[in-house]
Parts: structure tokens; sequence; C-alpha cells
């Protein structure tokens, strides 16, 4: 295997070739007030058509990384990767990191960390070879197909029917909260199976194409101005069984499997830990304002860098634990410790700026902070609620005993609803 220092120096020459140097107060860790773009939003607030060309943008840049392999550094070759270690990927990163790119959109993260490595674990080989290579490289992207009105925290209360009918499935149900559906050609959909046994157990997988009769996908308007999230309806939608990903009645564990990706920010390629203000912006929002010199102010200000330091220690710890295998329940941690410090953020700003933060002044890097607080509760839902972290911490760390749970054993269509 080539070593990190020699592919560090390759890898630097083809971004010096390829890529944009960035500037230093384009830095998520160096803010130069009044210069540049002052980004701090975590859900999109962009029309269809501007978020549209902000993923054809990621999409290229990934694509032309595919080229040499850069895309997927530490995959195998036989999908399209380099085969080299996770080592050599977190020393691309962090290059690539020096050079300006289209950004990040959570359809693109979820297609290449969550459904990919998910697909590696439970796909068959013909499923491995159709569908991971296409989804690293970003050929196609494919969104979660999860949460329902009546199943979110919950997510094994979950009531859309996949009924089977020879080879094919039939199903019929709802789904929402599908980020990046409308830009998406496939959907990892977690469907009812079985009714007649515990709700854990009768659930399935599959992979599903969104453009297919009897699917119908909505986007749904935010209180941040965006639409990146969508409801899907399904009405008596036909899909081959070929589509199923892992056994009958498994799709618990897959589930499981994808969540645990989503809620692992330890990885430099997935997660959403580089979405949303950071500890630069609030310092230099505080500097800029003057407000350092107040000792309150300088409290929570500590307050917010300790926690930064915490969060990055904890992200790093997580990483060893799971050494590039499918994550545990420190999957969990992380994504608590991260979703308590946006929060933290949010209160800091809205100290620092109070009135302004909901009135346009024309103040340089304050009125954006709006985005970073009407965006920040989503992720205390998304993968999962802080509580429901909160358990799996308890249970599955701490070995603290469950929750009564009065639905334990009970078939799921003779649960009350």
């Amino acid at each position: 295997m080539q070593s990190v220092e020699a592919f560090t120096d390759e890898a630097a020459a083809w971004l010096a070739e390829h890529g944009t140097p960035r500037k230093a107060e384009t830095s998520r860790r160096y803010i130069e007030w009044g210069e540049g773009e002052f980004s701090v939003s975590v859900f999109h607030a962009l029309s269809h058509d501007e978020e549209h060309e902000m993923i054809e943008g990621l999409k290229a840049w990934n694509q032309k990384k595919a080229e040499r392999g850069y895309h997927a550094v530490h995959w195998p070759v036989d999908y399209g990767g380099m085969g080299l270690s996770r080592k050599h990927a977190s020393a691309f990163a962090r290059l690539e990191r020096q050079y300006e790119s289209p950004g990040s959109h959570e359809i693109v993260n979820v297609t290449r960390g969550l459904i990919a490595p998910t697909i590696d674990v439970f796909g068959t080989e013909d499923q491995k070879q159709r569908w991971i290579g296409e989804f690293l490289r970003t050929g196609s992207l494919c969104s979660q197909l999860f949460s329902e009105p009546g199943a979110g925290s919950d997510l094994a209360s979950l009531a859309c029917r996949a009924e089977r009918d020879g080879d094919e499935w039939v199903v019929n149900g709802q789904k929402v909260w599908s980020s990046g559906a409308q830009f998406s050609e496939w959907g990892e959909l977690i469907a009812r199976t079985d009714p007649d046994v515990p709700k854990h157990k009768g659930m399935t997988a599959f992979i599903v194409p969104l453009d297919h009769p009897g699917v119908e996908v909505r986007p749904i308007k935010q209180m941040s101005g965006g639409s990146s999230f969508n409801e899907v309806f399904f009405n008596d939608a036909r899909f081959s069984d070929d589509l199923r990903l892992g056994p009958v009645g498994e799709g618990w564990k897959v589930a499981l499997t994808t969540l645990g990706f989503e809620r692992d920010h330890s990885d430099d390629s997935g997660g959403g830990g580089g979405v949303g203000g950071s500890w630069p912006h609030v310092l230099a929002t505080a500097q800029a304002l003057g407000k350092t010199g107040d000792p309150v102010i300088r409290q929570h200000l500590m307050d917010v860098y300790i926690h930064s330091r915490v969060e990055s220690f904890v992200n790093r710890r997580a990483a060893d634990l799971a050494k590039g295998g499918t994550p545990g329940p420190e999957g969990s941690l992380t994504k608590l410790v991260w979703t308590e410090q946006m929060t933290r953020i949010s209160n800091m700003i809205g100290l620092l700026l109070g009135p302004s933060l909901i009135a346009d002044t024309d103040t340089w890097g304050t009125y954006e902070w709006g985005e970073h607080v009407l965006g920040a509760p989503g992720y205390r839902i998304a993968g999962g609620s802080d509580e429901v972290q909160r358990n799996i911490i308890g249970e599955r760390v701490l070995g603290l005993p469950g929750e009564p749970r009065v639905d334990k054993g009970v078939a799921w269509k003779d649960v009350p609803r």
C-alpha cells in the first residue's frame, strides 16, 4: 500500500492542478470579518433551481475526483475507490479543505455516507455492483424514506405497508422529512411487511426508484426558507423483489445501520458536522460587535469554546472505536454532543445580537445567524431525537435498565394507536 506521505504529495499536486486555493478568510477556522461569504446556515434557504444548481456543482466536482479515485479513497477498487486506508482518506480531506469547493448538501452526504455503506453491509453482490460505485461517484442520488407522520422518533411504529404479490411488492403509505428526495433517483425505503409480529420484527428494507408509477414526491416549505425536506407518497407502487435490501423482516437492522452512519460524525466524508455556525464564527461575531470585554459574554464564549474542543475529542475517540466498521452506540454520543453544541451556539448568538437576530440591519455577518438558529432544532430530531440518543447511551453504553415498553412482544397490529 502506498505510504500516506507519498499519497499526500500526489493528491496535493492533483488538487493544485484542478482546484482553486481557498482564502484564509473563507475557512471555517479563520473568519476575516466583512470579507467573503458568511455562511452559517444549517439547511439551505434556496429556490428549487438554486438548490439543483448547487447539487449539480457538487456532483461535477465529486465526479472529477472519481476520475482518480479521490472521491472514495478508502473504498475498494471494484467500486471505483483507491483501496487505501482511512488515514489516506483523512489526509485527502484535510488537503481538500484548503481549496474552494461547491460546499455540501444533505442528499450528497446521505447517498455517499449513509446509503452506500449500508448496501455494502446488507446488499447482494449484484446490488453492490449495481449501486455502490454509482452512489459513491454521485451518478445517482438516494434519499432516506424512514420517518412517517405517526412514526418519527419511534421509527419502529411505521405503518407504510409492502405486501408481497409473487415476485413483486405492492407499497402503500406515506413518508415524511425525506431530505433531497426531489433531487433523488432512488430512496432507501423501510416498510411494514408483517403486521402480525412485534413492530421491530415486521419490517423490510428496499432501494426503490422515485420516478416509478405510484410514487409522488412533494417538497415541504421550511421555516428557514428552503424546501430541503419532502413528503413521499406510495399508491399501489409495485417494485420487484430484487430491489429488496437484506432479508425479509430484517428492515430494522438495516435502518439501524443507516442511522448509525447518520449519527456518526467522526468520518471526514460523512455526518453533518460541517453545517451551521462554529466556534470561529461565534468568536468573530463577538469581536466585531466589541463585546469580548463583557465578563458574562466571555464566560459564555469560553463555554462554547470548551465544548467545541470536547466535540473534537469525542469525534476522534468515536473514530478509534469504529475503526472503519459499522458505527456502534458511540455514534449516539457524537450526535448528541454535536446537536447540543449547535443549541449552545444559538443561545450564544441570541445573547450577542438580541433583536438584531431577527432584523436585517445590513450589518455583515449578523442577520445570517437566523438561518443557524432556525435550522439547528432540525438536527435534534434528524437521525433520532436527543431523547432517543440518551436512551441508546444509557442502555447500550452504560448498561442501565431499559425503558418500560408497553408494546414489547405485542404484534404491531394489536398496539393501540
